[in-house]
């Protein structure tokens, strides 16, 4: 049962491009990658905020080692 060969994708398209249309498949494109572009800036994004969380700290622990040095 495996993969569909070469044949078995063609017939696939042709039968999904009858049911909604070029002009619906062209919107459903947009909006994937749209939402795939979004999905990967806020994967980013989270992953500079946990970074610069990190460095808050470190930093703190370091200030707190600062004040317990003077004591």
């Amino acid at each position: 049962m495996g993969m569909p060969g070469p044949f078995e994708l063609i017939i696939i398209l042709v039968i999904v491009v009858l049911i909604f249309g070029g002009k619906h498949l062209k919107n459903i494109g947009s909006d994937l990658g749209g939402a795939i572009k979004g999905f990967k800036k806020s994967m980013d994004d989270s992953g500079t905020e946990k970074n610069q969380s990190n460095e808050d700290v470190v930093e703190s622990e370091v200030v707190e080692e600062d004040k317990g040095d003077e004591k």
